[in-house]
C-alpha cells in the first residue's frame, strides 16, 4: 500500500533554494512509493493550523524551511489528534536543530534521508503556550536571530548574525529573575539565560555556541545556562573569556540540568523560541515533555 505525505513548504525560507530542488525531490518520494500533497504556507502560523488540521491523514509530514517552520510543523503536531513522524529538509538560513540531529545540509540527501533514515523520538519542551524543539532563550543577543533582516541573511549568511550581536553589546541590559528548579531557587540579575533541548553542541542562530556535553534529545532534561550582570569591566571580560573557552565552571555562569523550571520577573522581558520571537512574559513555566515527537533522521546517529 502506498504511503502519504503532507509536504509543508515555507517559499520564503533562506534563499528560497526549495524551489530548485523540488521536482528533484518529489521524484524521490514517489520512487519510494509516496504519494505526496504539497501546502505552501502563506503566512506565520500557517503551518501550525495545516499540520494540527491535517496529519492525521498521512502517515508523514514533511516541513522545508528553518527552525521556525520545524517548530510550527512540530507545535501543530503536538495539538494533533494523532502524531505521526515529522521529514525535517533544512532550507533555512542557520538550521541548528537539523545540525544537531546530523540531517544534511543538502536538500537532495536530506529527502533521502526521510525515505530511508530512521525515526527518533524527540523530547519537545512546553514554554507557557508555546512548544520548542531545542531552545528558548532571553537576554544578551537572543533577538539577532528574528531582527536580522532576511535579505542580509541571505547575503551573509552566518556573518548577517555576528555583525547584528556586535551592535548588543553597547544595549547590554539586566533582568532582576527568579529561578526555581529541581527543589531549588535562585534569585540574581541576569544578561541572558537559555534553555536548550539538544546534542552535544548547540547554537542560537549559528550565533552563540555553549557546551552541552553528555546532553541528549531524548533524556528528558534541559540544559540550563544562565549569566550573572557583570558589575564591572573585568567580570564582563570573564564572562567573555568564559564563553570563548567554553569553561563554564565561572561564577558569573550557572548551568544545571532540569525537566521543569519557573522562571518570574519584575517586568515583562522578550524571549525567543527555536530563533523566532517568542512573545513577552513576566513568568514562564518550562517542561520537559520527553520523546513526544518523532523525527527523522539519519540511521545510526549516536546518542540521541
Amino acid at each position: 500500500m502506498r504511503k502519504k505525505i503532507l509536504f509543508i513548504i515555507n517559499p520564503k525560507a533562506g534563499k528560497q533554494q526549495i524551489k530548485n530542488y523540488l521536482l528533484d525531490i518529489l521524484d524521490i518520494f514517489v520512487k519510494e512509493s509516496y504519494d505526496t500533497t504539497v501546502y505552501i504556507t502563506q503566512s506565520r502560523g500557517d503551518a501550525i493550523n495545516v499540520t494540527e488540521e491535517r496529519a492525521k491523514e498521512y502517515d508523514l509530514v514533511v516541513c522545508s524551511g528553518g527552525d521556525g517552520t520545524l517548530n510550527e510543523v512540530v507545535s501543530g503536531m503536538m495539538k494533533s489528534k494523532k502524531k505521526v513522524p515529522i521529514g525535517y529538509l533544512p532550507a533555512g538560513t542557520t538550521n541548528d536543530f537539523a545540525g544537531s540531529l546530523h540531517i544534511p545540509k543538502n536538500l537532495i540527501a536530506a529527502a533521502n534521508t526521510i525515505v530511508k533514515g530512521q525515526t527518533y523520538s524527540c523530547d519537545i519542551g512546553s514554554f507557557n503556550d508555546y512548544y520548542f524543539t531545542y531552545v528558548a532563550a532571553f537576554g544578551l543577543f537572543t533577538d539577532v536571530p528574528y531582527e536580522t533582516k532576511q535579505e542580509t541573511k541571505n547575503i551573509l549568511g552566518y556573518l548577517a548574525y555576528i555583525l547584528e550581536g556586535i551592535k548588543r553589546l553597547n544595549e547590554m541590559k539586566s533582568y532582576r529573575l527568579k529561578v526555581e528548579y529541581n527543589g531549588n531557587s535562585l534569585t540574581d540579575d541576569f544578561i541572558f539565560g537559555m534553555i536548550t533541548n539538544s546534542t552535544p553542541s548547540t547554537a542560537i542562530g549559528g550565533f552563540l555556541n555553549l557546551n552541552t556535553s553528555n546532553a541528549y534529545i531524548n533524556d528528558g532534561l534541559f540544559e540550563v545556562t544562565l549569566i550573572k550582570r557583570p558589575k564591572s569591566a573585568m567580570e564582563l571580560q570573564e564572562i567573555i573569556t568564559a564563553l570563548l573557552t567554553q569553561d563554564f565552571n565561572k561564577k558569573h555562569i550557572i548551568t544545571f540540568k532540569s525537566n521543569h523550571l519557573v522562571i518570574t520577573g519584575n517586568n515583562k522581558i522578550s524571549w525567543t523560541v527555536d530563533g523566532e520571537f517568542g512573545g513577552e512574559h513576566e513568568k514562564v513555566i518550562i517542561t520537559n515533555l520527553r520523546e513526544e515527537i518523532k523525527i527523522i533522521a539519519p540511521i545510526g546517529l549516536e546518542g540521541h
